[in-house]
C-alpha cells in the first residue's frame, strides 16, 4: 500500500518525506508550508501512518489510517487553534455550533503547549515514537512560541509537525529548527484529479469558482458552500450590473439585509472574478476592492453597496 497515494500535486513533498523514511533519517521537527487547502493536513495524516507503524517496513495495520484520521491513537497528539469562552474550549465549528460570536480568530494558546510537553514527557505506548501535529501554527502568540521553542530544543522520542501557510509567518527561530517540507498550489490537472476524487466534480463547471481557489481544492470546496448559502436570485441581480438607480438602490438594500457581513465580503470576491470575466474593467475591480475596505471598517453596508453600484453605473 502507498500511504501517500491519496495526495495529488505535491511530488516534492512525498519525495522528500519518503526519503527519510527509506532512509531512517526522520526529523524531530517539521514544518509544512503552503497555503490553505492543497494537502497539508493530509499529507500529515499519511506521513503519520508511516511514523506512528510498529515497523514502517512491515505491513501496516489496516486499522492505523482510520486511527490517525479520527485521532485515536495514544501516541498521537493533534492540536488545533481554539476559542475560549467561559473557561470552555471550542473549536471554530464547535463556537459556530453554539452560536458564539467570534471577534477574534482562534489560536493556539499556549495552555496547548504545555499540554504537548506534557504528552511528551512519557514515552510512546504503541509506536517508536511520540508525534505532535499543531495545526495552523502561525496564530500562535509570541508567549507560545516561545514555549515550543524549548520543546523542540529537547523534543525527546518524537516528531514534531507544524503546518503553516509560509515560515515567514512564525519566529525565525521555531522555523529554523525545523525541516522544512514545500507545499505548492495545484495545477488545472490535479485540481481536476482531487475535486473529482472527493466528490466535488460539478465545482469544475465553475469558472469563477475555480479562479477564486487559485489552484487550492480546498478553498473551491469552501468558496463553492459559500456560493450555495446565496440565495439565488441576490446572485443572478448581482452578477448584472445595474441599468437604473432605482435598480441599484433595490439592489443594494436586498444585499444588506439579505446577506451577513461575511457573506457579503465573500460577494465581493465573487463579483470581481464575474465583472472581470465579463467587460475586463479594472475600474469595477477597484470600485468593489474600496468595498471591501469600507464593510471591513463597518461602514453601513447598505449605503456601501448604494455607492458601489451607482458608480458601476457612470
Amino acid at each position: 500500500m502507498f500511504v501517500f497515494a491519496p495526495l495529488i500535486g505535491q511530488p516534492q513533498a512525498v519525495e522528500l518525506l519518503m526519503q527519510a523514511i527509506a532512509r531512517d533519517r526522520v526529523a524531530p521537527a517539521y514544518l509544512f508550508a503552503g497555503s490553505p487547502g492543497i494537502g497539508k493536513r493530509l499529507a500529515a495524516e499519511c506521513f503519520l501512518t508511516l511514523l506512528l507503524s510498529q515497523s514502517p517496513r512491515l505491513a501496516i495495520a489496516p486499522s492505523l489510517p482510520h486511527r490517525i484520521a479520527s485521532r485515536n491513537h495514544p501516541d498521537l497528539l493533534w492540536v488545533e487553534p481554539i476559542y475560549v469562552h467561559q473557561g470552555k474550549r471550542f473549536s471554530a465549528s464547535e463556537a459556530d455550533a453554539a452560536g458564539l460570536k467570534r471577534k477574534t480568530p482562534p489560536m493556539v494558546r499556549l495552555e496547548q503547549i504545555r499540554e504537548i510537553t506534557q504528552f511528551l514527557g512519557r514515552p510512546p505506548m504503541e509506536a517508536p515514537r511520540s508525534v505532535v501535529v499543531i495545526e495552523a501554527a502561525e496564530t500562535m502568540p509570541e508567549a507560545a512560541a516561545n514555549a515550543l521553542l524549548k520543546t523542540l530544543e529537547e523534543p525527546g522520542k518524537a516528531t514534531i509537525i507544524l503546518l503553516a501557510p509560509q515560515g515567514e509567518a512564525l519566529l525565525p527561530t521555531l522555523v529554523s529548527r525545523c525541516q522544512r517540507i514545500p507545499f505548492y498550489r495545484l495545477d488545472g490537472v490535479a485540481m481536476m484529479q482531487v475535486l473529482r476524487q472527493v466528490g466535488q466534480a460539478e465545482i469544475l463547471s465553475q469558472p469563477q469558482i475555480l479562479a477564486l481557489a487559485q489552484g487550492s481544492p480546498g478553498a473551491a470546496i469552501a468558496h463553492w458552500h459559500q456560493l450555495q448559502t446565496i440565495p439565488a436570485a441576490v446572485l443572478e441581480s448581482a452578477k448584472t450590473l445595474p441599468s437604473s438607480l432605482r435598480g441599484a438602490l433595490e439592489l443594494a438594500r436586498t444585499i444588506a439585509k439579505t446577506l451577513d457581513s461575511d457573506a457579503q465580503l465573500w460577494l465581493v470576491d465573487y463579483l470581481q472574478q464575474v465583472y472581470w470575466s465579463q467587460t475586463g474593467s479594472a475600474t469595477a475591480l477597484q470600485l468593489l476592492e474600496d468595498t471591501r475596505k469600507y464593510l471591513l471598517a463597518y461602514v453601513q453596508p447598505q449605503l456601501v453597496w448604494e455607492v458601489t453600484l451607482v458608480s458601476m453605473m457612470g
